[in-house]
């Protein structure tokens, strides 16, 4: 499986698109293209790469992770998927846009397909496995792939960090609790592709980041 990152919006979010060489089956996961050039740069990259949208993957309804949910759906005809933990953030979308002042109109998201811990979605031949990891939202996702070796870790895992606990929903001792028996336990070569930032390990993070190290 072929991994594309793409940073977008003032919040730093990353957008990632997963596809099958062979089938050209794809997800867009977080889409947060909040303007038109953000909205075009995938477009382009779905034309480029002759791609099948195959749906939306969502690890969890903040506003900067799915800006770009109605263009896909109005595009390309895609369901979302994610965990309806996380629902009521959907259908009181404009309450975060508000929230950070933010200069935009959005319809409510709601989810089509709800994804439970231990569900799996296919793409190609390869399967994504659904973990669920609440604590910076109630109904955060993260999707591993154990054949390519990667986890796509939303807000719950950073580089040496964490996701933010303050807003509607979160708690910390929850996220801690749901980054060590959720992600930690992955093999130490899994690449954490994060929601914000740069990729990591779980190795490295099971060695440096200070929020899991220092915890007795």
């Amino acid at each position: 499986m072929q991994i594309e990152c793409f940073e977008f919006n003032m919040f730093g979010e990353n957008t990632y698109i997963v596809f099958d060489t062979t089938s050209h089956e794809c997800a867009i996961i977080d889409p947060g293209m909040m303007v038109e050039r953000e909205r075009s740069i995938i477009d382009n990259f779905i034309k480029k790469n002759c791609l099948k949208p195959k749906f939306i993957l969502l690890t969890h309804l903040h506003v900067d992770h799915v800006f770009g949910v109605s263009h896909l759906v109005e595009k390309y005809g895609l369901k979302v998927y994610g965990n309806l933990a996380d629902a009521m953030l959907g259908s009181r979308i404009m309450e975060q846009v508000q929230m950070f002042h933010l200069p935009v109109q959005m319809a409510a998201i709601a989810i089509d397909e709800n994804l439970s811990d231990g569900d799996t979605v296919t793409i190609g031949d390869e399967t994504l496995l659904a973990i669920h990891a609440p604590g910076h939202s109630p109904g955060s996702l993260c999707y591993y792939s154990e054949k390519s070796g990667f986890v796509i870790s939303g807000d719950v895992l950073f580089r040496h960090s964490i996701g933010r606990t303050d807003l509607p929903g979160g708690d910390y001792q929850t996220l801690i609790k749901s980054i060590q028996k959720g992600l930690l336990t992955l093999p130490d070569k899994t690449t954490v592709l994060p929601g914000h930032g740069p990729k990591t390990t779980i190795s490295e993070e099971n060695q440096f980041n200070p929020y899991i190290t220092y915890i007795c």
